[in-house]
């Protein structure tokens, strides 16, 4: 209306202007109803402009008055939403902070008054109910959502997770089933049949699920091909267990599929390379180890390297293990494979020059116990001992937790199989769960003999003569009889079980 005043003040300015301007302004006369009125042409310009003014302002005054009503409606019913938006947000945020009867009080008044929004209502009635601790309202809530097409998924969702919490495993599940055939892109529900299926050991069932999410786009390529290796290299250290030829030849074929498809997954890869040499296929079990340590290295890649041959010299073993640690001759594991070759050629200063790669890496029991070893292979016994003493009280690292006691390579229960597959599809990392659950390992410090040679004599209590133990008495004590007895706990050789350089390890 403003812009319309406006437009009529600028024509007659306009046309009375454009009068004056002409120099003669002209005459005009108006009869009507017996009425005379002479006046000049401009004059009647503005009378004419101005009474088309007040005639549409009146116009429009009529007409907003008329539209008062629709007016107050309107603004009612604003008002109204406005209230109902500020009681659903209230009750979501009362809901999420675990305050259920404000959540509940405010639930009810936006059932009052957010008409337009139905299903925020019926989402928010069951998390009110829940943060109250109501199951049955809150189970009543969710089955509502189910009538609802657009609210069948959160019904089932809601659903089911109060079915978990109530301990009904089956129940849950089967919504989990019903809203992931329902629907592609419920990756929730994927994930619980996922964790059911891995949960049952069930391997083959699981790689369906992962092919199938792979297939709706669930989840990216790379998770899913993460996924399918641990899966195929639980599937096959299951059948690496089994005495039947056939269940034993799908087990190779699972895990060389695995090792192709993550070179870097140190447990797929270990797995084929024990049943490629099982089945005397060395040279194909050697290529996937070094492409698996080209990867990412990990402790049992080279002792699964090593044992590949077990009839072969020190040197002809060190020289086959150059081979795995040039692959990747910059990490700290091929730093620790070059001590090793050292140590196995008895090459006790090559051994020192080896270890100083590893002067700046963090100490754990690991390097304190190969430290030890070093000092030991060059006559420094109270140097090999502080070195022993101080892997007793550093960390134990996880990768190397991966050994049993017997040296086997992941050596894992089908629940340790499970939370591996889960966490290495999402993260790419290894769990050590017999790291996690502090079992006992590969030793990682040698057994030294335990007889101590000083380097200067020393008294007898009596301050007689002076004895001196012998380094090549080590580990030996004299009964009664003077004749030489071992220690309890003394080994033969100095480096024992811990030996890793020299040690033959049984063919795996």
């Amino acid at each position: 209306m403003i812009r319309a005043a406006l437009v009529i003040l600028l024509v007659a300015a306009v046309a009375v202007a454009s009068l004056a301007l002409s120099g003669d302004a002209g005459r005009a006369s108006v009869i009507w109803l017996g009425w005379r009125a002479d006046m000049t042409a401009s004059a009647l310009a503005l009378i004419v402009l101005f009474v088309a003014l007040l005639a549409t302002l009146a116009w429009q005054t009529l007409l907003w008055i008329l539209a008062a009503p629709r007016r107050a409606a309107r603004t009612r019913a604003e008002s109204r939403r406005r209230q109902a938006n500020e009681a659903l947000t209230g009750g979501f945020l009362a809901a999420a902070a675990g305050d259920g009867s404000e959540a509940r009080r405010l639930a009810r008044k936006a059932a009052e008054l957010a008409d337009e929004t139905p299903g925020l209502v019926k989402v928010l009635a069951a998390q009110a109910a829940e943060a109250a601790g109501d199951v049955p309202a809150a189970r009543a809530a969710y089955a509502a959502m189910l009538g609802a097409p657009e609210m069948r998924l959160a019904g089932h969702r809601g659903l089911m997770q109060l079915a978990l919490a109530q301990g009904e495993r089956q129940t849950a599940l089967r919504h989990a089933q019903e809203a992931f055939g329902e629907t592609r892109s419920a990756r929730w529900a994927w994930r619980v049949l996922l964790e059911s299926r891995l949960e049952a050991a069930d391997w083959l069932a699981g790689l369906e699920l992962v092919k199938n999410a792979l297939d709706r786009k669930i989840v990216p390529p790379v998770v899913a091909e993460r996924a399918r290796a641990a899966l195929l290299a639980a599937l096959a250290a299951q059948g690496e267990q089994a005495t039947d030829p056939k269940a034993r030849a799908q087990a190779l074929d699972s895990a060389v599929e695995a090792a192709r498809l993550r070179p870097g997954f140190a447990p797929g890869v270990v797995m084929a390379a024990r049943l490629l040499a099982a089945h005397g296929k060395l040279g194909r079990a050697a290529t996937a180890l070094e492409q698996a340590w080209k990867a990412a290295p990990h402790p049992a890649l080279w002792l699964a390297y090593r044992d590949l041959n077990t009839a072969e010299t020190p040197p002809q073993r060190a020289r086959r293990l150059s081979v795995l640690a040039a692959q990747n001759p910059t990490h700290r594991e091929s730093y620790i494979l070059g001590v090793e070759q050292a140590l196995m050629l008895g090459d006790a200063a090559g051994a020192g020059q080896a270890m100083t790669a590893l002067d700046a890496a963090p100490l754990t029991a690991r390097i304190a116990g190969l430290q030890a070893r070093v000092a030991f292979a060059a006559g420094l016994p109270d140097e090999a001992r502080v070195w022993l003493a101080r892997g007793m009280a550093a960390p134990h690292e996880p990768d190397w937790s991966d050994l049993d006691p017997e040296g086997r390579a992941f050596a894992y229960q089908a629940s340790d199989w499970a939370r591996l597959a889960m966490t290495y599809a999402e993260t790419g990392e290894l769990i050590h769960p017999r790291h996690e659950r502090a079992e006992r390992g590969l030793s990682e410090l040698p057994r030294l003999p335990i007889a101590y040679a000083d380097a200067q004599p020393f008294l007898t209590v009596e301050g007689g003569e002076p004895v001196l133990y012998p380094a090549d008495g080590a580990g030996y004590d004299d009964d009664e009889t003077g004749a030489a007895e071992p220690l309890p706990g003394a080994t033969a050789g100095p480096l024992g079980r811990g030996g890793l350089a020299s040690g033959r390890g049984p063919a795996r």
